[in-house]
Parts: structure tokens; C-alpha cells; sequence
């Protein structure tokens, strides 16, 4: 990022100790079997000399538990008050409290303002040092210092790369039903830091973060003209991508982040474009007398999956990237919508409509294996966690009220909901921060 206050610096020495455990280290998870049970872990409250150090444990914590591979030992149980986060912990006392696993840390505020943060992550089991790592930042900044503490542990003991240190960009909705103002808002992943990136009356749909850039795009009816723009979140400067006769749909960046793709309605029907962002010379992918929407390209820009009706009711279709090979994947009861290629490549998540109801679900890239992980009255708009283990969606129930934000994983198990101050929907998850 451009604002040299904002960056996190990884420090891969100072820490006393190996850093890494030996490859027979017994402490893991194999997220791959399909009912994981919850790890123990203990996490200490990070030595420090103004209460930061709890602060930035009890982020750590929630991360790693929300997760649902973490079941965080009582703070109340703890036997050992670990004094000096250099020494080895008393084994034997973490044991007791079936604590596979231990976390301790420091917080020190460096002589020009700046934090360092050192935690170690030790197997009590196995008496050894797993990890060990320090992190220099901004006070500002502690709450990111504590994802990517959550993202480190996660990763070592997963052997995934984490999801904590990143964003969401999502409409909030508020106001009565019948005149409610959506507006662009960001947050961090776990709901925390919320700001807006809109103010205005004018409808905004379909925010979507750039792959290669902090930088996002969506769709405004500013002066009732429905067109896409591109939104520089470090700066807040905006841009039109471009002026299309009729109605522009879901705008999506290729994974390269040099395109966007997007649906153009002309003379009834939608078809789906490609746009250079450097020549801003449009393509055209499909061309039928039905609509299709909502493309999502596969992680390798390969591929693109999207939605159409051209079957007599919406269904999932897979193309080349220059349009060619069209083919339907899906074939269950009912209608299938808003597809969304995994950062993994190995599965598309959808929502599907079927017996008065809609549910999230996934399937192979081929169209088999498909799999419901939620239904209720109102579910849509799934997006993916970056290391494609998570994902998110907005949720309207029957009655009054809006929608909400709610995550869930690929077991189907672990549904939470984000909690925000306002309605929220259409969410996009952001890659992981630089």
C-alpha cells in the first residue's frame, strides 16, 4: 500500500529459538475431512504495558474461534501466568487444561511510537516451539497486527493460508423498506472498522475488489443512468469504466485485474462483455436472445462461469475466456444463480431457488458433486474467503426488517452471523492485504 503507515513489516529473525518446529511437530488440523474437530488452544493475554497486548490476544482469539477449527481454552482455567513470553512454558500445566496448543506474546512500543508485536505458538504436547515471530506497525493499526498473528497460527497449524487480514465491501442498506438509502461501506472481515465509501441517494449494486489492487468496482444509478465505475480506496478517487446504452449488470474483475467483465442489456436481451481497463475496448463473449449475467472468471482467467436463462430458466454455463466451448453445469430442480469461481479453482458456489426457498450452495467446476450449505427464506450472493475455505452471503428472513450478513464454511456447519449497524448485502471479500 502506498501509505508507508499502514504497512506491516514481517520480521523473519530477532526472536530467540527456532522458529519453526520439526517436521514431526503432532499439532495440526486436517481441514480436508469432512467433520473437523475443534483444536484446543490457549491463548495468553500478550505481555504489555498498557492493556494493547489484551487487546490484540483477544483478536486473536475471536479469529481463530470464528474459524470453527479453534476451541479456545477458558482464560479463567489458565494454571501457568506466563511472565517472560521468552521462556518455555510449564508443559505440564497446559496439559492438565488439554491445551494442545499455546500462544504467548509481547507488546512494546518502540522509542519512535511504532509497536512491536512477538508471539510464539507452542505444542504443550510435544514440549516444543512450533513458531515464533515479531511485527512492527503503527498503534493504529493494532487490530491488523492481531489478524495476521491469527493468519500465521492458522497457517502453520492448517497448513492454509489464513483469511483473517482482509475486507469486506458490502451495500448498507438503511432507512424504511420502501425508501431505503444503499450506500458502499467497508469493513474488516471480522465486522470491525467500518466506514462508508458512498453518500449519496443514488441505488449502488454489485461492489467487487480488484485482485492485484486496493481497488474495487460496482455499479451507480447516478442521474437514474445505470453505469460501472472503479473506486481507489486508499485515495477515494473514481472513475467511470464506461457510458453503454441500456442496463450494465455485476461487474467483475478478470484475475489479472487488467479487465472487468460485466452484462450489457440491448434491445431486451443481456449479453456478456469484457473490457480492456488500459484501452477500454470491449469484447463480446456471448450472443443469445436471452440474458445472461453474472460471470465470474476461474483463478487461472481461463474460464468463466455465468448464469442464463436461454434453457427456459436460469442455469450455470462454463466458457472459454474469448467466449468459446459454452456448456450448462447445472442440472439440479429449480433455478441457479450469481456463480462465483473458488480462489482455489476447484469449486463454483451459487445460489439456488427451488421449493419457495434459496439456499448457497457449490459444486464441482464440471457441474457434479453439488452440495447445499444453507437454505432459508432469502439467501444470495456468495462470495469466497481468498484461501477458499469460507464463504460469505447475505441473508433476508420472512417479515420486517433487512438483510444481514451471515459466513459459513465448506462443512455447512459453521454458519455465524457478521454482524453490521445497518442492513447489509452483497458482500465481496477482498484478497488478502499486502
Amino acid at each position: 500500500m502506498k501509505n508507508l503507515l499502514l504497512r506491516l513489516l514481517l520480521v523473519c529473525a530477532g526472536l530467540a529459538g527456532a522458529f519453526i518446529a520439526p517436521a514431526n511437530a503432532a499439532v495440526e488440523i486436517n481441514i480436508n475431512r469432512g467433520n473437523v474437530q475443534p483444536l484446543p488452544i490457549a491463548i495468553t493475554d500478550f505481555i504489555s504495558a498498557d492493556g494493547i497486548g489484551a487487546q490484540i490476544s483477544a483478536v486473536v482469539e475471536a479469529d481463530l474461534k470464528r474459524s470453527g477449527l479453534f476451541a479456545p481454552v477458558s482464560r479463567a482455567a489458565f494454571i501457568e501466568n506466563i511472565q517472560n513470553p521468552d521462556q518455555p512454558p510449564r508443559f505440564e500445566d497446559w496439559k492438565v487444561l488439554k491445551a494442545e496448543a499455546l500462544v504467548v506474546g509481547r507488546i512494546v512500543r518502540e522509542p519512535d511510537g511504532r509497536l512491536r508485536a512477538e508471539f510464539r505458538l507452542w505444542d504443550t504436547f510435544g514440549g516444543q516451539q512450533m513458531m515464533g515471530q515479531q511485527f512492527f506497525t503503527d498503534p493504529k493499526n493494532w487490530r491488523r497486527v492481531a489478524h495476521m498473528i491469527a493468519d500465521a497460527i492458522y497457517e502453520r497449524i492448517t497448513g492454509e493460508k489464513g483469511y483473517f487480514d482482509t475486507r469486506i465491501v458490502f451495500v448498507s442498506e438503511s432507512g424504511p423498506k420502501i425508501d431505503r438509502k444503499r450506500q458502499l461501506a467497508i469493513m474488516d472481515q471480522d465486522g470491525e472498522n467500518i466506514r462508508m465509501l458512498t453518500n449519496s441517494n443514488d441505488i449502488v449494486l454489485t461492489p467487487r475488489f480488484s485482485p492485484s489492487r486496493q481497488e474495487i468496482t460496482y455499479m451507480s444509478f447516478e442521474g437514474q443512468q445505470p453505469r460501472v465505475f472503479l473506486l481507489q480506496l486508499e485515495t477515494g478517487s473514481r472513475e467511470v469504466v464506461g457510458n453503454f446504452p441500456g442496463m450494465t449488470f455485476a461487474p467483475r474483475f478478470s484475475p489479472d485485474g487488467q479487465r472487468v467483465i460485466m452484462s450489457l442489456q440491448q434491445d431486451g436481451n443481456a449479453n456478456i462483455y469484457t473490457m480492456d481497463l488500459r484501452s477500454r475496448t470491449t469484447t463480446r463473449l456471448t450472443s443469445t436472445a436471452a440474458i445472461d449475467t453474472s460471470p465470474s472468471y476461474s483463478p487461472d482467467g481461463s474460464q468463466i462461469v455465468f448464469e442464463s436463462d436461454r434453457g427456459g430458466r436460469q442455469q450455470l454455463y462454463v466458457m472459454g475466456a474469448d467466449g468459446s466451448g459454452q456448456r450448462r453445469i447445472s442440472f439440479g430442480d429449480g433455478s441457479y444463480s450469481t456463480p462465483v469461481w473458488s480462489p482455489r479453482g476447484d469449486l463454483i458456489a451459487f445460489t439456488k431457488q427451488s421449493g419457495g426457498k434459496f439456499s448457497i450452495g457449490v459444486m464441482k467446476t464440471d457441474g457434479s458433486g453439488e452440495r447445499i450449505l444453507t437454505t432459508g427464506f432469502h439467501n444470495e450472493g456468495p462470495t469466497w474467503a481468498p484461501n477458499g475455505r469460507v464463504l460469505m452471503f447475505f441473508r433476508q428472513n420472512s417479515g420486517a426488517g433487512g438483510p444481514q450478513l451471515y459466513s459459513i464454511d465448506l462443512s455447512g456447519y459453521n454458519e455465524q452471523q457478521v454482524k453490521t449497524p445497518t442492513f447489509a448485502s452483497d458482500p465481496a471479500w477482498s484478497p488478502l492485504m499486502d
